[in-house]
């Protein structure tokens, strides 16, 4: 399978990015019930395309990584937080998810970012295999802090330094 096309998210994305997101919602990754139409846009007053990157393979959309701030205080500026990661079904084991990855740090760093972080559930071990192999270490975890679909499951925040 060819490299993906890493790039920043266009408004004529959101489309496939609405679409994307609703055949890759699991209860491995997802805090929120299965969307049911009427579906709200993907693009929202909190995240629009400056706050995406996608991958391409083909010209076909099959991912994206969302990169926003922790917090909207000042003092908190200098750090970037992966607030969503998908990738198709179909591009998966295809090194996509770690090139976006890759991309939203490099792209954290060119915004002045120092450090990265994100929140992973404690059972998506997919998931935190591939942010513990890019560097990433866990910097605390909330035990228990969800009930999804009956079980109870950690929240593990994770980051490192740029």
């Amino acid at each position: 399978m060819p490299a993906a096309y890493i790039r920043l998210a266009r408004p004529d994305d959101e489309e496939a990015l609405g679409r994307l997101d609703r055949e890759t919602w699991s209860p491995l990754h997802a805090v929120q019930p299965r969307p049911q139409p009427p579906y709200k846009p993907f693009y929202n007053e909190r995240f629009g395309p400056r706050d995406h990157l996608v991958a391409e393979l083909d010209g076909t959309l099959v991912g994206y990584i969302r990169l926003g701030f922790p917090t909207s205080l000042a003092c908190n500026s200098h750090v970037r937080q992966i607030q969503g990661l998908a990738v198709a079904e179909q591009a998966r084991g295809a090194g996509v998810g770690r090139a976006l990855l890759r991309a939203a740090q490099d792209e954290a760093r060119r915004r002045g970012a120092r450090r990265i972080t994100l929140r992973v559930l404690g059972h998506n071990t997919p998931a935190r295999g591939l942010y513990e192999s890019e560097g990433f270490v866990v910097e605390g975890v909330l035990p228990e802090e969800f009930l999804i679909e009956g079980e109870y499951v950690d929240d593990v925040f994770m980051g490192r330094f740029l």
